[in-house]
């Protein structure tokens, strides 16, 4: 079974994906924010890094679904491929960030690979406003996320609004992490799980 975590930067993906390993012993596949050769030029210069930045990610999802389809146990990921190619890729061309010329080759190999590959079983989108996202970024105190600007965090949650509710390849479940800190409460993680298990029993019935 592939479970994935979609959700904007901040929304508390990563610990979710830890959470829901430990509970339901799956194998967690992270984004490897950290080890990203590419993110803090992006961050200090989005129009010079943004193409570059998106190949990399998209490269790197799609060798993670390759992975988890190739194995035998249940994976968790942080993090779809969707995202980068209906989310990111997207909102950098129109910001000016990306050029249409790069844009439409990302696009091109996106679609390549998407034919390529499975949905998740179910997609889980952390929906968070964006002084949520705004919170959990400082707290978690990345130097490279500290010139993200607010207009782009709220780009993305219109575009992730917009993605979720279009969404088709699969099963998705909203959480409202506005409503439901799961990271911090045990009772509101205990709401998550038992929406999660509502879904899985649908899945097999």
């Amino acid at each position: 079974m592939h479970i994935a975590i979609a959700g904007n930067i901040g929304s508390g993906k990563t610990t979710l994906t830890s959470l829901l390993a430990k509970h339901y012993k799956w194998h967690a596949h992270y984004e490897d924010a950290d080890d990203n050769p590419y993110l803090n030029d992006f961050y200090e210069e989005m129009q010079r890094w943004s193409f570059n930045l998106q190949v990399y990610f998209l490269n790197t999802r799609f060798n993670q679904i390759l992975d988890i389809r190739k194995g035998k146990h249940s994976v968790v990921q942080d993090r779809t491929i969707y995202e980068d190619a209906y989310i990111f890729a997207p909102n950098l061309h129109a910001m000016g960030l990306m050029t249409s010329r790069d844009y439409d080759n990302y696009f091109s190999l996106f679609k390549l690979m998407e034919s390529l590959i499975k949905a998740p079983d179910l997609i889980i989108y952390l929906r968070a406003s964006v002084p949520t996202l705004v919170k959990q970024i400082q707290k978690r105190g990345r130097d490279y996320e500290n010139s993200i600007r607010l207009d782009y965090l709220k780009r993305l949650n219109e575009r992730y609004e917009a993605w979720s509710t279009s969404y088709e390849a699969g099963k998705i479940l909203v959480v409202d992490v506005d409503d439901i800190n799961f990271s911090e409460s045990k009772e509101d993680f205990g709401k998550v799980i038992r929406m999660i298990d509502a879904e899985l029993n649908g899945l097999f019935k």
